[in-house]
């Protein structure tokens, strides 16, 4: 135990000795942050993406939804609940709900006319005034149809409050994940290689030492680091920006201490692959690179290609990023998120079983 702490002291002193590679572990994310976020956070999409739930599945329905899919201005998503809609509205994934109630097919524009329920995002008025001018627009036409321009059908607006969510919103998490990533992968991965090649874990191997020990050591400095890191990011954000924590703060630090281990068990097979510390940084670029784009960081994984998202599942950022994102934006609690917990420590124990075979002391 003594061994281990001492350890874990001297890698913290290392870190701190080193303040020109502290500093910029730390800048570049906060920079990265400040800049994307000056230029884009406050943005909003406008395009209108409309969840249909037809409850009337009838010729006549169906036939309203084509109209509506002919406008190429509006985004037709199927829905098959109306609470799923509804929901959909409120945490951002849909612009707006639209609800096709039974009894559509049989109305032929007598007496009152008919209501479609539309759900709308009240915080974001641009977006919700162009959508229900579209939808209105597509109701007239199919209206005038039926009645020789007598008004059957109209729309009923009725106000969602949601999230209101901004691009800094989502980016924020993404970069805590990229931080992760690069400190954990690429700088565990050029270490080991270089205390290697020095000699110094040959020397460490002639002592006492056991191996466990060291790798424990090198995780709760790497943790520590990690955790004062991420602390400093969530901070400037905050103080920046107003991006705050909705969900649970022992939540948040979970899934950073889950990614913190995934990333620096794949930082040790790096480093046990790769002969120097020269060819250790090439390796550790070429993984985490690709990451970055690939694993929801800057942009959302649903609209990356089809072909693309079986690899964007498997990859660890994307599901850090995105357990990050909805315990930050969201709130969401460890039952919704269980998938990316369990993904995470597979890849973390998984990854650690290999390194025990790739870990080389000299």
């Amino acid at each position: 135990m003594k061994a281990y702490w001492q350890l874990t002291l001297t890698q913290l002193r290392i870190f701190l000795r080193n303040r020109q590679v502290l500093f910029w572990t730390l800048a570049f994310p906060i920079f990265l942050m400040v800049m994307l976020g000056s230029f884009l956070g406050n943005g909003s999409s406008m395009s209108v993406t409309v969840g249909v739930v037809d409850k009337d599945q009838s010729s006549g329905s169906n036939a309203f939804m084509e109209a509506l899919k002919r406008n190429k201005a509006i985004k037709v998503e199927n829905a098959s609940k109306e609470d799923a809609a509804l929901k959909a509205v409120k945490n951002g994934s849909l612009q707006m709900a639209l609800v096709i109630p039974k009894g559509y097919g049989e109305n032929h524009g007598d007496g009152a006319p008919f209501k479609l329920p539309v759900y709308y995002d009240e915080t974001n008025a641009t977006v919700s005034q162009v959508g229900l001018q579209l939808i209105n627009g597509s109701v007239d036409q199919i209206s005038k149809q039926q009645a020789a321009y007598k008004p059957t059908i109209v729309t009923e607006p009725k106000g969602v409050e949601t999230l209101n969510l901004k691009y800094i919103d989502f980016l924020v998490p993404g970069i805590v994940a990229m931080m992760i990533m690069n400190n954990n992968m690429n700088g565990v991965a050029g270490q080991i290689a270089a205390w290697r090649e020095r000699g110094i874990l040959r020397r460490m191997q002639g002592t006492t030492l056991k191996a466990s020990t060291f790798i424990a050591a090198q995780i709760t400095a790497r943790l520590l680091l990690n955790g004062l890191q991420a602390l400093l990011v969530l901070i400037i954000a905050q103080l920046f920006f107003g991006v705050g924590v909705r969900g649970s703060w022992l939540e948040l630090i979970s899934f950073v201490i889950l990614g913190t281990l995934a990333f620096m068990a794949i930082g040790f097979i790096i480093a046990g692959i790769a002969k120097t510390p020269e060819s250790a940084a090439p390796i550790a670029g070429f993984l985490s690179f690709p990451m970055l784009f690939l694993g929801g960081v800057f942009f959302p994984i649903q609209n990356m290609p089809d072909f693309l998202q079986p690899i964007v599942y498997v990859l660890p950022i994307s599901h850090l990023s995105h357990a990050l994102r909805e315990v930050m934006n969201v709130g969401a609690s460890f039952l919704t998120l269980g998938s990316e917990f369990l993904i995470l420590g597979c890849w973390a124990v998984g990854a650690f079983i290999v390194a025990s075979f790739t870990f080389k002391w000299e």
